[in-house]
Parts: C-alpha cells; sequence; structure tokens
C-alpha cells in the first residue's frame, strides 16, 4: 500500500470517527484498507459488495467530506471490491468502481445456494437474486381459508387481507401481531406470507422465527459471513419474523436487525412480526427498535369467544370428515375457553378414544374423555370479569371505574381492577389499560405500583386487596 494512500485514508478516518457513531464507526471503516493514490484519487479495499453499498448509501457524503477535506475539491474516489470466486476464476477477485456509480457492478456468475443449505461455506451469497427461488420457509397448510374469522381477530386478518395484496404499499407495515401461545398469529402471518406468493408469485417471500435468525446471525458472525448475511435479509420482499420478542437481551442482534429493518422500510418492503406480547412490554430491547415495532399497525388476537370456538371446531370436523352433533361440539367449546391448540386437542381427543376403543361418540364418552383437561383448566378470569368483580365489591356502577372522574374512591376502585387484570389475566398492559376507561400502559403501571404500596401501608385497602383476591380464588 502507498504511504500517500495510507496516510491521507488515516486523515480522513479521523475525520469520519469524530462526526458518526463509534459502533458505525468500528463496523463500517475499520476494515476499510487504503490501496493507492493517483493524484488526487484514492483507491480503498471494501471486504465486499454489500459494503460498496452501503457505505454509498449511508456515508457517501462524510467521506467525500473528508476526501475533501484533505485533497481538495477535485477529490475522487474508487472503491476496490473484493469478489468470491465463481466457476470462471479460480480464485477471489477485486473489481475497481468509482464512487456513485453502482450500475457498473455486475452480480457474479455462479450458481447461487437455496436458502440456508447446509454444507455450503456461504449460504448467504446469493447474485442474481431476480433468477433465484429462495424457499419461504412457509407451511402451506396455515391459509386464510382455514384461519376462522371472530371478534377476537377481525383487526388482524382483514389488515393481513390487505397487506397480501400491496405487500408494503399499505400503512400497516410493520405489521405487528401480538396474542397469548395459542390464538392464531402464526398461522396469520403464515397465511398473508402465501396470499402475497398466490397474487405476486415473482415477490420474495421468507419467513423465519427469531430463534433461527438469531443462530444464522451468531454462526455468520464465526464465518466472517456477517455482511452478507445483513444483505441476504436486506433482499426479501415480505420479510415475517416469529416470535420477535425473543430478540430480548441479544444486544449484538438487535443492532443488525435494526439494519435490517431500516433498509426494508425504507425501500417499501413488507415487514410482518408476532410476539406474546405489545411491543411496549418487550423487555431489554432498544427503544428504537421499540419505536419501530410500532410504526405500523400493532394488532392483538385475543382469545376466541364461543361463537368463534364453535366455528373453529366445525371447520375441523369437516376437514377431518367426521360427523359430530350439535351438543357434542357446544359442550367443548362451552368448556374449552384457552386456547385454539387445546380446543383442537380436545376435539382430537375425543375422536381417539373412540376410534382406539370402537365406541359411538355420545355425550357421555366426551365428558369422561375431557373430565381431567376441563377441571384442571382455570376458569376463564377476563378483564371483564375483574372489572364486574370490583365495582360489586365496592357497589360501584360499571361506568364509574370506566370514567375519568378523579374521586379518591374510583381511582382506588380502578387501580384494583388493573392490578387484578395483570396478576390474573395473560392480557398485555396496553390491552388492560384500554378495556379500563381507555387509559395508557403507564397509568397501568403506576396503578399497580400504587396498590403495591397502599397494601404495604394502609390496613383498610389491604384488607380490600384480600377479599377482593379471594373472590377471584375461590373462582379458578
Amino acid at each position: 500500500m502507498s504511504e500517500g494512500a495510507d496516510f491521507v485514508w488515516k486523515e480522513c478516518l479521523n475525520y469520519i470517527k469524530d462526526n458518526i457513531p463509534e459502533k458505525a464507526y468500528a463496523t463500517w471503516f475499520h476494515p476499510i484498507k487504503a490501496v493507492k493514490l493517483q493524484g488526487k484519487v484514492l483507491t480503498i479495499q471494501v471486504p465486499s459488495k454489500f459494503y460498496y453499498e452501503y457505505l454509498e448509501e449511508n456515508y457517501i457524503k462524510i467521506v467525500k467530506s473528508s476526501l475533501t477535506k484533505n485533497l481538495g475539491k477535485d477529490a475522487k474516489l474508487v472503491y476496490q471490491i473484493m469478489m468470491e470466486k465463481n466457476h470462471r476464476t479460480e480464485t477471489p477477485y477485486s473489481v475497481n468502481i468509482p464512487s456513485s456509480q453502482k450500475a457498473q457492478i455486475k452480480p457474479q456468475e455462479v450458481d447461487a445456494p437455496l436458502y440456508m443449505e447446509r454444507g455450503v461455506a456461504n449460504p448467504f451469497v446469493i447474485p442474481g437474486l431476480q433468477k433465484l427461488k429462495i424457499n419461504s420457509q412457509l407451511n402451506t397448510n396455515y391459509t386464510f381459508d382455514n384461519f376462522i374469522e371472530g371478534d377476537s381477530n377481525r383487526l388482524a386478518r382483514s389488515a393481513g387481507r390487505q397487506i397480501a395484496k400491496r405487500p408494503g404499499g399499505t400503512s400497516f407495515n410493520p405489521l405487528f401481531i401480538y396474542s397469548n401461545v395459542g390464538l392464531g398469529k402464526t398461522h396469520l402471518a403464515h397465511a398473508i406470507g402465501l396470499e402475497v406468493k398466490r397474487i405476486q408469485p415473482e415477490k420474495t417471500v421468507l419467513y423465519v422465527s427469531t430463534e433461527k435468525f438469531c443462530q444464522q446471525f451468531q454462526e455468520a458472525t464465526k464465518a466472517n459471513n456477517r455482511n452478507d448475511f445483513i444483505h441476504f435479509y436486506q433482499m426479501i420482499d415480505v420479510l415475517i419474523v416469529d416470535d420477535i420478542h425473543f430478540i430480548s437481551g441479544k444486544k449484538g442482534t438487535q443492532e443488525v436487525f435494526f439494519y435490517i429493518f431500516n433498509h426494508l422500510h425504507q425501500s417499501g418492503k413488507q415487514i410482518i412480526l408476532t410476539s406474546d406480547k405489545a411491543p411496549i412490554d418487550i423487555q431489554d430491547v432498544e427503544q428504537r427498535l421499540i419505536s419501530r415495532f410500532k410504526w405500523g399497525l400493532s394488532t392483538e388476537i385475543q382469545t376466541p369467544d364461543y361463537t368463534t370456538r364453535l366455528a373453529i371446531l366445525r371447520q375441523k370436523m369437516e376437514f377431518d370428515g367426521i360427523a359430530l352433533s350439535e351438543d357434542i361440539l357446544a359442550y367443548i367449546a362451552e368448556n374449552i375457553k384457552t386456547n385454539i391448540r387445546e380446543l383442537e386437542g380436545a376435539l382430537n381427543s375425543v375422536i381417539a378414544q373412540s376410534t382406539l376403543n370402537k365406541k359411538e361418540i355420545t355425550p357421555e364418552l366426551v365428558e369422561k374423555t375431557l373430565a381431567n383437561l376441563i377441571s384442571n383448566s382455570k376458569k376463564d378470569i377476563t378483564i371483564d370479569y375483574i372489572q364486574k368483580l370490583v365495582c360489586d365489591y365496592f357497589k360501584l356502577p360499571l361506568d364509574m371505574i370506566q370514567s375519568k372522574t378523579r374521586k379518591r374512591d374510583i381511582v382506588q376502585a380502578r387501580q384494583l381492577a388493573m392490578y387484578f387484570a395483570k396478576k390474573y389475566t395473560n392480557a398485555s398492559l396496553s390491552t388492560i389499560g384500554t378495556q379500563i376507561g381507555k387509559r395508557d400502559h403507564a397509568t397501568v403501571l403506576h396503578a399497580c405500583k400504587t396498590v403495591g404500596n397502599l397494601f404495604e401501608t394502609d390496613r383498610m385497602f389491604k384488607s380490600y386487596v384480600d377479599d377482593i383476591n379471594k373472590k377471584i380464588v375461590a373462582e379458578i
């Protein structure tokens, strides 16, 4: 490397380092090497095509400012890009590209590996993406046709339908679907992806669990393929990431997902995220990511009501080719309320008992088969139930606890309802606040803290908490 090029580039780096975050400098500028200086043309070597593209899109202004400062207004920059070997070359090679001329880079003419194919040295290098069919990892059984619509999921399903027609073209980007386990958020995410592929088969759709994404990132980092990993994900048209709450506490993965999210969003690509928590309730995740999760539409899928549960059972019965009386279906729908998985599991248990023992499916067989499941399941303690219980205890009309009044007795009743809703339901803080007087999650947190403090310092208030708690426990 020429001493002149080395000196000029070091001076440029000093200027750049003072004007961008330390992590960004370490990631994007530390690996760059100065190659040569000819007059006022500086050539620098970058590790990959992705590096070149990222610098041109995000840091070219500051790079050119540093060059002008050191070489004058006629300064020019040339990238030397290290390319992978292909079937025409036995060794890696490099190409020189002037700054701001990305069109001159041609994709490498190689046969790209299938997504995540084991045994491939670097599965994330996929040049010529337009010719490549990536395995979307979608479950073809999870369609809109077998996703039963009800009050508990209508908003999420409707938004998903709109997204499937115009991925990246609606205000629902990202679509953030959250719910307790077994309520169909993963099913809906797959259904959206499958519908996109049906309507626009040229779109690149990819489903990945957060656990798998984290594992891939770790492996890519160890293999020094980090930038290719980022590049791979930034080329997806519709990215579906399941259980995004598992990114909690993983700082490195959060940082790389931030880059990917920004690129996709700014490029008009669609992002779909699922979680068992609302964005605001996910702990140990950078706020810049949480704020992006809330950019589009955050929608909760709630526990299905009786009518929806009955429709789910009828559909499964039709799919399995069996016939059950309405009384039997009603009994199962009335008694299994937790989630869709347990509901379908209960029906499977009944069918299995009938088939294995060669017995007719009667009400007696159903009751006996599901006895343990029903007796071991908790009563359906809902936010509405808790509000009514608290209002009955204090002899208050329900609309008072929902009102905006600041009278002390009403405020305490409202705070107790929020406290017990948090303790005995799996609802998010946002949902609790919305249902109890249209408050926000911060109000619910404050209410829970206040109840805890008064429980320790106020004997009368402690008796309120104990009495209401006993009533709820007696119902479980």
